[in-house]
């Protein structure tokens, strides 16, 4: 499932160009295939910003069972700088899914797909480096410009950068601040956010990247350490 394209540790002038590059790899429409496994994915980097945990949660569609789990805790060793998330996070996202006995067919990332300067963010990344289709769920804007938003669950409205549709900005929940859904790889605005939408539970993020989240986020550093657990249905 994970393909090596290429080294993570790279000085910023090559990761920039490498970023530019495998842009235009990205394929911003609708690859047949049916989902019957979603992937959410999620870091969570600790205060000191050197250790993070990975966490990738498998959700059966349309039960949304989740069917295995997946954790890594590791070392972040690229700081963080705008735009480079993929090169900080990837490095940890990829242990935990080489240890899933599942194969997800989608996958969906807290972060940016082609919502990203140079269109690839970690979800567009990621989709290049697994060969699936997947989908962009930030929290907040990286870059574009966008109109305001209603407030009911379902209003949206284009996110726009250099007079190109980059993705869409879109609540899916009443009172709470909208989130940024972009294409990833292998999939088009539309579906993508057809997803986001049928995998809206009550909460601000699809589910699966939502239980990502809380997995992620769990005080579980050096108590239960990396590991992996699942579920296996039949398909």
């Amino acid at each position: 499932m994970i393909s090596e394209l290429h080294p993570f540790e790279l000085s910023y002038s090559s990761a920039v160009k490498l970023q530019t590059d495998l842009a235009s790899s990205i394929v911003c429409a609708d690859t047949p295939v049916e989902v019957k496994l979603i992937a959410g994915i999620d870091v969570s980097v600790g205060r000191q910003g050197s250790t993070g945990r990975s966490a990738v949660v498998v959700m059966s569609y349309p039960s949304l069972e989740i069917v295995a789990e997946s954790i890594h805790e590791g070392t972040a060793t690229m700081p963080y700088i705008p735009g480079l998330l993929s090169f900080r996070e990837l490095p940890l996202i990829l242990p935990a899914l080489e240890k899933l006995d599942v194969e997800p067919d989608l996958f969906m990332v807290d972060g940016q797909g082609i919502a990203h300067p140079r269109r690839l963010g970690i979800a567009s990344h990621l989709g290049l480096i697994v060969g699936k289709p997947s989908i962009g769920c930030a929290k907040s804007r990286l870059c574009g410009e966008h109109q305001e938003l209603g407030p009911d669950i379902g209003n949206g409205c284009a996110l726009t950068d250099r007079k190109e549709i980059i993705g869409r900005v879109l609540r899916t929940r009443a009172g709470t601040k909208p989130i940024f859904v972009s294409v990833g790889h292998m999939i088009s605005l539309e579906t993508a956010v057809d997803w986001v939408l049928k995998l809206n539970i009550g909460y601000r993020l699809p589910e699966p990247v939502r239980q990502a989240h809380l997995a992620a986020g769990r005080k579980t550093a050096g108590v239960y350490g990396n590991h992996s657990r699942s579920k296996i249905l039949e398909r």
